[in-house]
């Protein structure tokens, strides 16, 4: 793991299930039952018991956050968010913005000082990597320089060499 130029950010190459961190963030789908690529590999990695409470919490808007156990995984929790499906209007801007801060909001509520994100629409959303980490970078850094107080890692974890590039360019 690497650590970037601003306190307590991390850069990390590898499988965001295998972090030792208190808490992952799920790119997860409205229905939060599961899908493809990362949100796949977390209900994979947490067992079953992460999608029969996910059914109790009915489905997720776009932007917004829900937090459930970590189950089988190393981290204590998994918050699910919905990042935008591209169409490369303002609002994408917006709403992928909004999943990095409801996901920080909801981890200071349940007193969670480490967590690692995913890159959040970059995936089946079709977000241009190049447009959302830099969005990703800003919308983290606002929000520790507004809670100066609160001491947490956020650890940007990056499934491939070219994520982890993108991210490195930006800290």
């Amino acid at each position: 793991m690497q650590k970037t130029a601003k306190k307590n950010i991390y850069i990390d190459l590898g499988d965001i299930t295998k972090l030792d961190c208190q808490c992952i963030v799920n790119a997860a789908n409205k229905s939060l039952l599961g899908g493809g690529g990362v949100d796949g590999a977390i209900h994979r990695a947490a067992g079953p018991e992460l999608l029969a409470e996910c059914r109790t919490l009915h489905g997720c808007r776009t932007g917004e956050a829900k937090i459930t156990k970590g189950y089988h995984l190393k981290a204590d929790y998994v918050i699910h968010t919905v990042g935008p499906v591209y169409s490369g209007i303002e609002s994408d801007r917006r709403l992928l913005a909004e999943c990095y801060r409801n996901s920080l909001i909801l981890a200071k509520q349940y007193d969670i000082h480490s967590i690692a994100f995913p890159a959040i629409s970059t995936g089946v959303y079709g977000y241009p990597l190049d447009e959302a980490a830099p969005i990703a970078a800003a919308a983290v850094i606002e929000w520790m320089e507004e809670n100066p107080d609160y001491e947490i890692s956020v650890i940007f974890s990056c499934f491939d060499r070219r994520t982890c590039e993108v991210y490195e360019k930006l800290m």
